[in-house]
């Protein structure tokens, strides 16, 4: 029996892995590795899984359907699938909106197929975001609020995967649940967001980028905390029973929403210096405030973050000193 992952070699997607082989599951990671950002970073989480006993890697694009068809008959009997891979970020989407609709829509029907055909699938986890509701104003975000006006590409993209995912639960009672995530940050973090973005700024001397004059808030919401809400989620499948479809959405935020201002300031304690600001309008598509409601994860999933920004961005910066000290990425 097998749970795959795709995105495994991604920010989330490895540390699920881990999490899921260090309890002796059987994984089946995959991962395109595209080029969004250095990929020398997702073959250096990736390297260290490959050596640990119950993983497999396969390299495949979720939107190539022989791809991954032919990782699923690699895989054998595949009892749950962590669907974390996506074209990730708000304003690339701006760029280039036909690698989120290729990676987050028709990867998302892709991977639904494929589990429609996987007879002994329990469960299929994957990832949503807090960026579905997009102009919502009312805080904190429920998952019992419209979802129905998004600021970006990114976003619209991430909720047409949650009604494909209700569609497939409706029509082939597959047991689905998707994960609004907010603002993830930690070690192994993705070098487009901004803990890394900053850190770079700070060790070199340079002035960090402050959207919005810093007048904005996100629940920064650290991975350990982020991991043991996705394990959970999918060790509960809903229950498939007549009359109703087996499908959830949840959010698995901090619960806890700071001040850019705040963050900024905690991690110029952790690496011992003051940042350079320079102040800038609000980028298109970005939005003020994010702020998770987790009561429904909290009372179905047992969902408990514990991390805050004075415990977390210390270990992501004694992380990111050694790691960018060791990686020729940042050399």
């Amino acid at each position: 029996m097998t749970i795959l992952v795709t995105g495994a070699a991604g920010f989330i997607g490895y540390h699920v892995a881990e999490a899921l082989l260090a309890r002796g599951e059987r994984v089946l990671g995959i991962d395109n590795l595209n080029a969004y950002y250095d990929v020398r970073l997702k073959e250096a989480r990736l390297a260290r899984l490959v050596d640990r006993p119950g993983f497999t890697f396969r390299r495949c694009d979720i939107a190539d359907r022989a791809a991954v068809a032919e990782a699923f008959a690699e895989a054998g009997e595949v009892t749950g699938i962590v669907h974390l891979a996506a074209q990730a970020g708000v304003r690339y989407s701006l760029e280039n909106p036909y690698a989120y609709v290729e990676a987050n829509v028709m990867g998302q029907v892709v991977m639904l197929e494929a589990a429609r055909g996987a007879a002994g699938l329990k469960h299929f986890v994957y990832a949503s975001s807090s960026s579905v509701y997009g102009l919502n104003a009312q805080t904190p975000f429920s998952e019992e609020h419209r979802a129905d006006q998004p600021v970006s590409l990114y976003a619209a993209t991430k909720k047409a995967g949650e009604m494909i995912a209700h569609t497939y639960s409706h029509l082939y009672a597959i047991p689905t649940t998707g994960l609004r995530f907010f603002t993830v940050y930690g070690p192994w973090g993705r070098p487009d967001m901004a803990p890394i973005l900053f850190a770079d700024a700070i060790l070199d001397g340079r002035p960090i980028q402050v959207f919005n004059q810093g007048k904005m808030r996100r629940d920064f919401t650290y991975i350990d905390d982020i991991v043991a809400g996705v394990i959970a989620a999918l060790d509960w499948p809903p229950v498939v029973e007549p009359g109703a479809v087996p499908f959830r959405l949840y959010n698995l935020g901090n619960n806890r929403t700071e001040p850019l201002g705040r963050f900024i300031e905690v991690l110029e304690r952790a690496f011992g210096a003051t940042a350079e600001k320079t102040y800038l309008p609000m980028q298109p598509g970005d939005v003020v405030e994010t702020a998770a409601d987790i009561s429904a994860s909290r009372r179905d999933l047992g969902f408990d973050p514990k991390t805050s920004l004075d415990e977390g961005l210390p270990k992501f910066a004694a992380w990111y000193r050694a790691y960018r000290g060791a990686s020729p990425s940042f050399n």
